[in-house]
Parts: C-alpha cells; sequence; structure tokens
C-alpha cells in the first residue's frame, strides 16, 4: 500500500498555497449558518453520527435538530437509536464515495444542516442526501433486527416453507419491513408534521421513499448447500440486503438521471409532475428535483458552496474528476510528493514476509 509522504519543504509551499485544500472523499469544516429551510430532515440524521451511544431519554432531548415528535419517538425506541445514528454515518460515508471526483464532494461541516445549505435548495444533490440517509437508517435498523441486537425485532419469519425453485426457505432473513417501516416513521415525520403539501415536502417524501426502495427492490437470495462431501443435495436459503455500496451505486444512477419537477394538482391532490411535459413521468425509484444546482465551482459563502480550490485532479482524465472540468478553468498547480512503497517482499520461514521500503516521487495536480 502507497503512502504518500510530502517534504517538509514541498509541504509548507502547498499549505501557504492552498489554504483550504482538502481531499476529495474527506470532509471539509467551516462555519456556515445555517438558513431554516421546511422540512430539512437530513440535518439531524447526519448530526446524529457524531453522536455517542443513545442510551438515555435524556440524550434525546439533547439531540439538536429534532422536532418534538421525533424526540418522542427517540425516547420510546432508545435501543433503535443507536443503529439510527450507524445509519447515518453509513449514509455519510457513502454519499462521500460516491461523489469523491465530483466537483461536490458531498462535503459536512460542523454546523447544521452538516452539509451546508446545498441540502436546504430543491437540488440534485439535495435529492440523494435525503434518499442516502433515509435508505441508511433502513439498512442499519434491518442489519441490527437480524443480528439479535434489538428486542423488538428479529429475523423475518414470514420467509419459510419451500419454494417453487424447490429449495427450503431458512436461516435468517433480513426483515427489511420493519427497517422500512422504522425509517419511515421516524425520518418522514418531520415532513409530515407541518403537512406534506408543499412542493419541497412532496420533494423530501418522494426521495425518502426512493432510497427504500433501492434496497427492497434490490433483495437477493442467498443459499447454503447441505449433503455428504460438499454436495448440494439439499439447499437452503434466505432472503439478504444488498451491500450498502450497491445501494449507494443505484442511488448514484438515479441522481444522474433525475427528473426536475413542478407541483400540480390532480382533483384536490397535490402532486409533483416533470417541469418539461415532453418527459416521461418519474418512477417511485427515481429522483426528483426543484431547482438547477449551483456549478460548484467558486467558494460561495452565502449558497454554502466550498468551491473546488485546493482539491486534487486528475491531469490525463476528461472527465469531472479531470482538472479542466474539476478546476472550472482556472488552471492547476503541480508539485512533487515522495511516495513509499513495499518492495522486494521476501518470504521467511517460517513465518512472516519482510519488505524493503522503496521510496519514489509523483506528481499531484491541485485547483487553482
Amino acid at each position: 500500500m502507497s503512502v504518500p509522504r510530502m517534504s517538509s519543504r514541498v509541504w509548507a509551499r502547498h499549505a501557504r498555497r492552498y489554504p483550504r485544500a482538502l481531499p476529495a472523499c474527506t470532509q471539509h469544516t467551516g462555519r456556515i449558518q445555517p438558513r431554516q429551510a421546511h422540512g430539512s430532515a437530513q440535518r439531524y440524521l447526519a448530526k446524529l453520527s457524531s453522536v455517542g451511544s443513545i442510551s438515555e431519554e435524556e440524550t434525546c432531548e439533547k439531540l439538536k435538530g429534532l422536532i418534538q415528535r421525533q424526540v418522542q419517538m427517540c425516547k420510546r425506541n432508545l435501543e433503535v437509536m443507536d443503529s439510527v445514528r450507524r445509519g447515518a454515518q453509513l449514509a455519510i460515508e457513502e454519499c462521500q464515495y460516491q461523489f469523491r471526483n465530483r466537483r461536490w464532494n458531498c462535503s459536512t461541516l460542523d454546523t447544521l444542516p452538516v452539509f451546508g445549505k446545498v441540502v436546504t435548495q430543491g437540488t440534485r444533490e439535495a435529492a440523494f442526501v435525503y434518499a442516502i440517509s433515509s435508505a441508511g437508517v433502513a439498512f442499519a435498523v434491518t442489519r441490527a433486527c437480524s443480528s439479535g441486537e434489538l428486542d423488538k425485532c428479529g429475523c423475518d419469519r414470514t420467509v419459510q416453507g419451500g419454494s417453487p425453485q424447490g429449495f427450503q426457505w431458512s436461516g435468517c432473513s433480513d426483515n427489511i419491513a420493519y427497517g422500512v417501516a422504522f425509517s419511515q416513521s421516524f425520518v418522514d415525520i418531520r415532513e409530515r408534521s407541518k403537512g406534506a403539501s408543499s412542493n419541497r415536502a412532496l420533494m423530501n417524501l418522494h426521495n425518502n421513499e426512493a432510497g427504500r426502495k433501492a434496497i427492497l427492490n434490490n433483495m437477493r437470495v442467498e443459499c447454503k448447500c447441505h449433503g455428504v462431501s460438499g454436495s448440494c443435495e439439499f439447499k437452503t436459503c434466505w432472503k439478504a440486503m444488498p451491500p450498502f455500496r450497491k445501494v449507494g451505486n443505484i442511488l448514484k444512477e438515479k441522481f444522474d438521471g433525475a427528473t426536475e419537477v413542478e407541483q400540480s394538482e390532480i382533483g384536490s391532490t397535490k402532486v409533483l409532475v416533470p417541469k418539461n411535459s415532453q418527459f416521461k413521468p418519474h418512477t417511485d425509484e427515481d429522483l426528483v428535483y426543484l431547482d438547477s444546482s449551483p456549478d460548484f465551482c467558486d467558494h460561495d459563502l452565502k449558497n454554502g458552496v466550498l468551491g473546488t480550490s485546493g482539491r486534487q485532479c486528475n491531469k490525463t482524465s476528461k472527465a469531472i474528476d479531470g482538472c479542466e472540468l474539476m478546476c472550472c478553468g482556472r488552471g492547476f498547480h503541480t508539485d512533487e510528493v515522495e511516495v513509499v512503497e513495499r518492495c522486494s517482499c521476501k518470504f521467511h520461514w517460517c513465518c512472516s514476509v519482510k519488505c524493503k521500503p522503496c521510496h519514489r516521487v509523483v506528481e499531484i495536480h491541485t485547483c487553482r
């Protein structure tokens, strides 16, 4: 594994030149004052990721950003709240992975909202954050059920008996129904408590559900063979959630193909419809957004955009991670960095592998 090591002289020059330089997939920090927005539920979900164990009712009262009905639900479900916290952290990590090479890299801040003002606007980025966050809660709660951490739920016992394919349902099927139901109750309550009639509330609720659908519609069957000498005379199977990385990949594809919508009325019901009537209607699995995204090029404190100055870029790429697009035409700096790698490894009896450290110099490119 390569370990970048920058000489003190190069590092000092790098620090002076890029005071805000940060890696693409790590957390940015900053001081941006939050703007209150209707139904900005992911503000508190992401904030939960940095909270310690939630084991007492008093902790629920201290959690910033929760509305009163969420505080009450927290108190009634203390044993589940650690799973909610893990789900929030899972969502942040996946978001930062999926957008590591984009101008907006899912940066988090020390304030509320932790994703900055980007999520208080009805953009594609907000749509993804809501979807991945609701999916993270459903995933983590379901996983806790299957692992026996929670008294209120366990494996899905409705999956039993024989199957048309000839195998026997057995083992511990993931109780995704419980995880989804808890996510709906806890995450969506913020939008529903104020009446899901505004276009932003409808957008948030839709994307919350799209995140959960990314798990529900991609459940898989895992099996184990039984028989003499490893034969598969008898097979038992169970239903399992997809890896969360796959959920993230699915939602990232939905982000790229998200539908711009506006509010309309069908009878007395308010719904979201494609802004361009020539586009086909979106499905429950698609992401929707109301507002165009900023270009994320320049540091814009008012709109919570950190800009791409100091971001590392790929000199040879023509894609969004390439220096031309990532740096928005501003150009880039190049520095040499010393990389230390293991090499000339030899096996010694018994039983160790010894390697020599090898040094080489590589170039890194960062946006002006």
